[in-house]
């Protein structure tokens, strides 16, 4: 096993806003380097998932870049692991958008879209759901330290994930319905909210993770 350093890798496969993220865990003093290669991900002491646009493609630059198997020996090797947006889509099973397409199966359950078409109150909702809304969560979690429930977070989605286990399902927000905004298993994380554009909470959440 290679000696790891004291740095976060922000995985870069193609799709994502890999500079806005690596800057927010520079704002709170973190390491943080964008990285393209197997081995740098193995290397690293904490592992990065981001991630924004379509599930196909980014499932299939993950695959023609060698990088499914070494994102999901990151995940299993008990690293702190962080996926964002896209990122934490990415690892259920199945996404339905535009098609059903694979993912990575760490987190058993599928990727949906929303909706409202059966829910008369929710008519004039626009899809994709942007802008800021309030996370609620029942149990405290290590990376949301800090911040209370009904603070405010940067989400910007089409699509929200059905989680088939139930003590992943960390937080959650409403819009039209109540979806799964945040998950956490062990050392894995990951959100549905953008916390690189979240302003200070964001920032928090991102300091939070670089001290597990």
């Amino acid at each position: 096993m290679p000696q790891r350093a004291e740095l976060i890798a922000i995985i870069d496969y193609g799709m994502g806003n890999l500079r806005s993220v690596q800057k927010g865990f520079e704002r709170v003093g973190a390491d943080a380097r964008i990285v393209t290669s197997a081995d740098e991900i193995e290397r690293a002491s904490k592992v990065v998932l981001p991630g924004v646009g379509a599930f196909a493609d980014a499932i299939e630059h993950m695959r023609t870049q060698g990088l499914i198997e070494p994102v999901r020996r990151a995940i299993d090797s008990g690293r702190p692991f962080l996926g964002i947006c896209l990122g934490l889509q990415l690892l259920f099973d199945v996404s339905y958008e535009d098609g059903e397409h694979t993912g990575l199966g760490s987190v058993p359950g599928k990727v949906v879209r929303f909706d409202f078409s059966s829910i008369p109150a929710a008519a004039g909702l626009k899809v994709p759901h942007m802008g800021w809304n309030q996370l609620r969560w029942d149990e405290p979690c290590p990376i949301l330290a800090g911040l209370d429930p009904g603070t405010y977070f940067y989400f910007v989605h089409s699509y929200y994930v059905q989680p088939i286990e139930a003590d992943v399902r960390t937080a959650r927000c409403d819009y039209g319905i109540e979806f799964v905004a945040m998950i956490w298993r062990d050392n894995l994380f990951a959100t549905q909210f953008h916390p690189e554009k979240s302003q200070k909470h964001g920032l928090r959440v991102l300091e939070n993770f670089s001290k597990l």
